[in-house]
């Protein structure tokens, strides 16, 4: 019943190749992006899933949300989702008289797991599905850029696995390539949020270029680590861009940051933080992935643990009929 193309053209219904009662149902996943010097250019997608629930109505938005988000976000046409289908729908010159979204969110906000990208790329996918298009991941990147501003995330959420994504011309592109076998993630969640607003705003304006060549170098060794190399996580997780700039907005993040890679952990500011993710594998297999996790200490006080595989697929579409 999955699939990542929306449902054929059906005579029956004019050419819009779905009933008025048909739902679409979209699972998009959080994102680890950067990765360490990896800076505005890395991505990496996560076992951590917000699903969407469209539903095809005669007029009007209805919008409601359970989980992460709940009763902070809004539940009218300014929702993220809603504007990223309406955003999508127009792109494709198509429309619809309204729609129920439900939203089932799991990606924390504000914590640098890429919530923001999960809520514009799943609005998209669903646009796609509501437009009857093929789902066409190049073409929904691009719009994915336009609105959130910078491709990293939407890469990741869009494509599944380990992406670099730059823009060119201004247009949003990404490369995918496959995760090394049995590569997973641990996230450290903590309570508290921080606006990617106010972390890049501490980023300097000039970086030396001793700096700028230690990054360069180590995130090619990164995409190295990441696809083969995982036993050089810790060496190629190494940056002097942006994290340590930003640790006066999360100094509990970068102390953990520390600590971690002190114990011989791959640890790195996720995003624009303050989660704080370790990467690691053992064996290419499940069993390995255990001891990986086991490995890794339990979360201080405040925070939250989550182990996690990465996602292979990125974003998936569902179109059923309900009724």
């Amino acid at each position: 019943m999955a699939s990542n193309d929306a449902a054929k053209p059906d005579a029956r219904s004019g050419g819009t190749g779905r009933r008025p009662c048909d739902q679409v149902r979209v699972r998009v996943p959080a994102t680890s992006a950067n990765l360490g010097p990896g800076f505005d250019a890395f991505g990496l997608a996560l076992t951590l899933y917000d699903d969407l629930v469209i539903t095809p109505c005669a007029s009007g938005i209805t919008v409601s949300v359970t989980g992460r988000g709940a009763g902070e976000v809004p539940l009218d046409e300014t929702h993220l989702v809603v504007r990223s289908i309406h955003a999508g729908l127009e792109a494709l010159g198509a429309s619809v008289p309204g729609f129920t979204l439900r939203c089932e969110n799991r990606i924390p906000h504000g914590r640098g797991l890429g919530s923001s990208s999960a809520a514009i790329v799943g609005g998209l996918a669903a646009a796609f599905a509501l437009a009857d298009e093929p789902l066409d991941r190049e073409r929904l990147l691009v719009l994915a850029n336009e609105i959130e501003g910078h491709p990293d995330n939407v890469a990741a959420a869009a494509f599944g696995g380990f992406t670099i994504a730059w823009t060119e011309g201004g247009t949003g592109r990404a490369l995918r390539l496959d995760p090394a076998p049995g590569l997973a993630a641990v996230a450290y969640v903590p309570d508290n949020r921080v606006l990617t607003k106010q972390a890049r705003g501490l980023l300097p304006r000039v970086v030396s270029h001793t700096d700028a060549a230690a990054n360069a170098g180590k995130a090619g060794l990164l995409v190295a680590a990441v696809t083969g190399r995982p036993e050089l996580l810790l060496t190629a997780t190494e940056d002097r861009l942006h994290q340590e700039y930003r640790e006066p907005a999360m100094p509990e993040s970068l102390a953990l940051v520390h600590k971690l890679r002190g114990s011989g952990l791959a640890a790195i500011v996720s995003g624009a933080g303050p989660t704080v993710a370790v990467l690691g594998s053992q064996d290419g297999n499940s069993a390995g992935q255990g001891q990986f996790f086991r490995s890794t200490p339990e979360p201080p006080d405040g925070w939250a643990k989550h182990e996690l595989a990465i996602d292979p697929v990125g974003v998936q579409v569902w179109s059923l009929e309900v009724g």
